[in-house]
């Protein structure tokens, strides 16, 4: 790592990307040191920052095959690691703190991304992130991938008010939910979901999306989202 806390990045840590370009950066944060993995692209047409889940990391299943995709499609990926992550812990810090970290990384990658639109998104916890801070931060849309909508068989603790603020704000967000996460089914999301929110079903997925994830129809509605911007 060299003195501007940046080191060189396997890519094979996170997804096979071939060549493309990837670094790994360190960024303090009020919440202390965060990592940004940064997956560039020649000429980009947006730049996708993404959160990992609670428990989990940037080398989750579903992450790493949307990064695929996104990179594919001339998309510049940023992956967010928190800092309890970094600190090597498990256990998340208090919503507060991941927003604040969020929120300052994604200053990091957006002047490593020479001023392309941004998106924001996550899978599970990071999606939350997402759609918390998306307004201030100036993102374009959202893409939450298993967005946890109540802990397991606690219907009456609802987070649906997180997508919501994100619907009033007018900004667009794709869910991608599996048809059997225990988190909220993508029928159950499905049916609550405000107006703006569009929902994909993950068939046989559940909250890890190893199944049934359709990067494809992710970036196509990234096209859209980025042909609309652009008009």
């Amino acid at each position: 790592m060299d003195s501007r806390g940046r080191a060189a990045f396997d890519p094979g840590s996170v997804a096979n990307m071939g060549t493309t370009q990837a670094l790994v950066s360190d960024v303090p944060t009020p919440a202390g040191l965060a990592r940004l993995h940064l997956l560039a692209v020649a000429e980009p047409r947006a730049l996708l920052l993404l959160g990992h889940g609670a428990g989990g990391g940037v080398e989750a299943p579903d992450l790493a095959t949307l990064t695929r995709a996104a990179v594919e499609a001339a998309i510049t990926v940023g992956l967010v690691e928190q800092p309890y992550r970094v600190a090597g812990r498990r256990s998340p810090a208090p919503a507060a703190r991941l927003d604040e970290a969020f929120i300052t990384v994604s200053g990091a990658a957006r002047a490593e991304a020479a001023g392309t639109p941004l998106v924001v998104g996550g899978r599970s916890s990071g999606a939350r992130v997402a759609c918390r801070t998306a307004v201030t931060i100036g993102a374009l849309g959202v893409v939450a991938l298993a967005f946890p909508l109540h802990p397991p068989g606690r219907p009456d603790r609802s987070r649906l008010t997180e997508l919501a603020e994100v619907a009033a704000a007018g900004l667009p967000c794709l869910v991608v939910q599996g048809e059997r996460d225990t988190f909220g089914s993508a029928a159950e999301l499905a049916g609550q979901a405000p107006k703006g929110v569009r929902v994909l079903t993950a068939p046989g997925g559940d909250h890890s999306l190893r199944r049934g994830l359709d990067a494809g129809q992710v970036t196509r509605w990234l096209d859209d989202l980025l042909g609309r911007a652009e008009r």
